[in-house]
């Protein structure tokens, strides 16, 4: 049977106001753009996750295919133009590239793919984050596949008893590892609870030998160089028939979890789970918001979505989160709200270092400490009875 190929690649590409969300006429063009020049999709959905366009498309290319991502590159582009006219903050921030190459991976936008045949009912899931990075998907991918106390299906589905291989990748050194649950849970959780540099890339069915998740892994930081914005991650999820349910796949977004990024990409937070009208960020640009939108693929064609978040059983799960925000946010600068030093690297922090570099002095041996003169001080001003 002919497979069909779901890819889902994002960018911001200029926020409205700030980091908040995106101009209605930024998503227009995208949207023109696809209409216009996609005409070999099967289908498409273009949405928005805080400062994020998401195009979630259906083809018959397979992963990787470059007329695809060209394609998603351009709409981009097409998007900027707008946000620069307009003067939005960030216009263009996730195209590190003044061309096209081949494939957007390393260029900036976010990817997830998966290739498949499609079966009788083929339910899907696609979450996109905002304000956060793509470690942020390991508990939540973790507790769908490897834990029963989230998942019963894991002990009722006699096709779930073999257990999923999780592809993890260290994006520090650039390499991947394949490991297989239950039987490697431990050496599993080793790695994925470092979550700034081992995430999973991919969830593999044992029983059905396919693959069953699929995220993007993307870390602009290590691309650019520098501080360019968060990396708002993507996954998609396929559900039912020996692949979590439907709620299963949502339980574990009702405990919302730390996550890095928040403001300025520097600082842990609550993983909000959110409906898409509410996805637009706001105190302390966010908390990190997360959207989840079910399709049913028929042939290829996204027959929805539902907003699955938008819902009154995650209602508790938000309020907690508001109430993590408050506790966080009352650390200030102060780790573990501010991420830590290796995680800022690619922050403002090394200017400041740098500027202050040459004041360091050896603790033991050194010339007793003397206190700095205040640049600019005015003259001590007379003691006054």
């Amino acid at each position: 049977m002919e497979k069909i190929t779901v890819s889902v690649i994002k960018a911001d590409i200029g926020g409205f106001p700030g980091h908040c969300g995106v101009s209605p006429a930024v998503m227009e063009r995208v949207k023109e753009h696809l209409a216009k020049e996609g005409t070999f999709l099967v289908d498409y959905h273009v949405t928005s996750v805080g400062d994020d366009i998401n195009l979630i498309m259906t083809h018959r290319l397979g992963v990787d295919h470059p007329k695809v991502h060209e394609l998603a590159w351009n709409a981009f582009v097409e998007g900027t133009k707008v946000a620069k006219e307009l003067k939005l903050y960030g216009a263009g921030q996730d195209l590190l590239s003044d061309a096209f190459s081949g494939n957007v991976k390393g260029m900036g936008p976010g990817v997830a793919e998966m290739e498949f045949v499609e079966r009788a009912s083929e339910p899907i899931i696609v979450f996109m984050a905002d304000k956060t990075e793509p470690g942020a998907w390991n508990l939540p991918l973790y507790r769908m596949f490897a834990d029963p106390m989230t998942n019963p299906g894991l002990v009722i589905d006699a096709k779930m008893h073999k257990g999923f291989t999780f592809e993890v990748h260290d994006l520090i050194e650039e390499k991947r590892i394949l490991l297989n649950c239950p039987e490697e849970q431990y050496d599993l959780l080793m790695f994925i609870g470092a979550w700034g540099r081992y995430v999973i890339k991919a969830v593999y069915s044992r029983e059905l030998n396919d693959i069953a998740a699929s995220s993007s892994t993307q870390r602009l930081s290590l691309i650019a160089g520098r501080y360019v914005g968060k990396d708002d991650p993507t996954m998609v999820v396929r559900c039912q028939s020996g692949l979590p349910s439907v709620g299963e796949a949502l339980e574990p977004f009702a405990f919302p979890h730390l996550v890095g990024g928040w403001m300025r990409g520097s600082h842990c937070g609550p993983l909000m789970p959110c409906s898409v009208a509410d996805a637009s960020t706001a105190r302390f640009d966010g908390p990190p918001r997360v959207v989840a939108l079910g399709f049913q693929l028929s042939n290829g064609k996204l027959i929805g979505p539902r907003d699955l978040f938008d819902n009154r059983s995650f209602d508790r799960a938000r309020a907690i989160a508001n109430e993590i925000a408050d506790y966080m946010r009352r650390h200030g600068p102060f780790e573990p709200h501010r991420l830590p030093m290796d995680e800022m690297e690619y922050t403002t922090m090394p200017s400041i270092m740098k500027r202050l570099g040459d004041r360091w002095e050896p603790i033991e041996g050194g010339a007793p400490a003397k206190v700095p003169a205040v640049v600019g001080a005015a003259e001590a001003a007379p003691d006054v009875d």
